[in-house]
């Protein structure tokens, strides 16, 4: 069974969607026992930080979470589900994540972004860009390298480890877009809203 983790944050239907698509069957769910008991668990969402973290522990998720990675089991993360893996996070002050990443999320500094010809690029990073592979990852199976996916995001990681990333993408220099440890796999994009080759990812992950 694969559990999408809800925790008040993000548009989950579309991600439970996108697994029906590609033919696995989800639940939504906020219930400890209902992710116990999964073979793979997702966790999606979009936002602020701190709210995603108080969201997990208000409804008593982030020690279901843990244990379903200490125990190897599958894990999918997306956008903010990425960040909430790392050490801490300096969205607004700082504030303290699930620690299973070492490393922190950090935001893009305006000044600093400068696209083609010089020009400024804009906060937050939305829309299409390629994704560069830097390992090989077992739910990347079959997608073409520098495929195009859909970011939507002002902060992003930075692991301690570089034998973690998966993948980079260029937006006024490299960031880490996605990162595989063992059975963790995590992305910046939202491979539910990147059509072909983001549905493979999930069916892939589906798969394992």
């Amino acid at each position: 069974m694969i559990a999408i983790i809800d925790y008040g944050m993000g548009n989950l239907r579309s991600v439970e969607k996108a697994f029906e698509k590609v033919g696995f069957e989800s639940v939504v769910t906020d219930k400890s026992e209902t992710i116990e008991k999964a073979d793979k668990i997702v966790l999606p969402g979009v936002g602020a930080f701190k709210d995603a973290k108080e969201g997990l522990q208000e409804r008593n998720l982030v020690e279901p979470i843990i244990n379903h990675i200490k125990k190897r089991k599958l894990f999918l993360g997306i956008c903010l589900g990425l960040q909430l893996l790392f050490t801490r996070s300096i969205e607004d002050g700082i504030h303290e994540g699930l620690n299973i990443v070492p490393g922190e999320v950090v935001r893009f500094e305006p000044d600093k972004l400068s696209g083609g010809d010089n020009q400024k690029l804009k906060i937050p990073h939305m829309g299409w860009n390629t994704i560069r592979a830097k390992k090989e990852v077992s739910i990347l199976k079959g997608l073409p390298d520098n495929q195009y996916m859909y970011f939507v995001h002002s902060y992003y990681v930075i692991p301690d480890r570089d034998d973690v990333v998966a993948t980079e993408t260029e937006y006024g220099g490299a960031f880490v877009s996605m990162i595989s440890i063992d059975n963790v796999f995590a992305m910046q994009f939202h491979p539910e809203k990147s059509q072909h080759y983001g549905l493979m990812i999930l069916k892939n992950f589906g798969e394992l």
